[in-house]
């Protein structure tokens, strides 16, 4: 029998705490299913509490898909798919310290990503998530028409985001420093299992748009970024030890805040294959 979830929205935009699961026990399919459409309703779900040790981890997100390695960095030891995602109590920089989509420089991006909270500061270090269908569809129609053919060019080395992972890159970089991951999609993304149609270009990755010069490209870009950013489309999650942030790639960003400095925050990654974007 599954066990009984309690699943409460945590803001009218998206993101809902979910209780009354152990993911350090063994779920049954029901549960795993029940897990899976609150991920899909919510986009963003959390969990409290959660004891897990690494293999407890990695088998609880092995039963939502494939995990992939983040490309860029290497994750722990003896745990390639699990990622150190640290800011040390000197460092000024916070990984990925910005809105964004995971890895959109990839031809398949994830599908989702987990994260558990290991060790936090006193105060600080909240995570931001975005609704990604909410800023499509609070586009005008005339701009829906406008973006509806365009698609969006990711890169993986724009300064303000290689900034923020460049600590983590001196610890242990997996490619060349001058490497560049590059990918094309749709500035409308189709959510492959709800059919909503999603604004897919971010702040972090996003250049240009194909066919266009990155000048030409730059003030309606711009405003996307912050449209999709708006208070009205956005929750904020207070992160306790054991925490959990269990998010839908495909249909949010989110904006990890920089606003704890000389305190530690660690925490662990765990990242789901997903598809080519359509």
């Amino acid at each position: 029998m599954p066990q009984t979830l309690e699943v409460r929205p945590i803001a009218g935009a998206l993101g809902a705490e979910v209780g009354g699961v152990d993911l350090s026990q063994e779920l049954c399919d029901g549960t795993i299913a029940e897990i899976r459409q609150a991920l899909l309703d919510h986009l963003v779900v959390f969990f409290r509490d959660q004891d897990l040790t690494p293999d407890r981890y990695l088998a609880f997100a092995k039963r939502f898909g494939e995990l992939v390695e983040y490309p860029l960095v290497k994750g722990l030891e003896g745990y390639p798919e699990i990622m150190n995602v640290v800011k040390l109590e000197h460092e000024k920089h916070n990984f990925g310290g910005l809105w964004h989509s995971d890895t959109t420089y990839l031809e398949k991006p994830p599908m989702g990503s987990i994260l558990l909270a290991r060790e936090l500061p006193p105060y600080g270090g909240d995570t931001e998530f975005a609704n990604m269908y909410l800023a499509y569809e609070k586009l005008s129609d005339g701009m829906k028409s406008l973006l509806a053919p365009l698609k969006g060019v990711s890169v993986s080395n724009l300064s303000k985001v290689q900034k923020t992972r460049q600590s983590r890159l001196n610890d242990g970089a997996k490619l060349a420093q001058e490497t560049v991951l590059t990918a094309t999609h749709p500035v409308i993304r189709i959510h492959p299992e709800t059919g909503r149609k999603a604004l897919y270009v971010n702040g972090a990755h996003t250049i240009r748009f194909e066919g266009l010069s990155d000048e030409e490209s730059a003030p309606l870009l711009e405003y996307l970024f912050k449209h999709q950013t708006r208070p009205e489309f956005t929750c904020r999650f207070r992160w306790e030890p054991g925490s959990i942030a269990f998010w839908d790639n495909r249909a949010t960003q989110h904006n990890p805040i920089n606003d704890y400095h000389g305190f530690k925050r660690i925490m662990h990654r765990i990242t789901l294959a997903g598809d080519k974007p359509h």
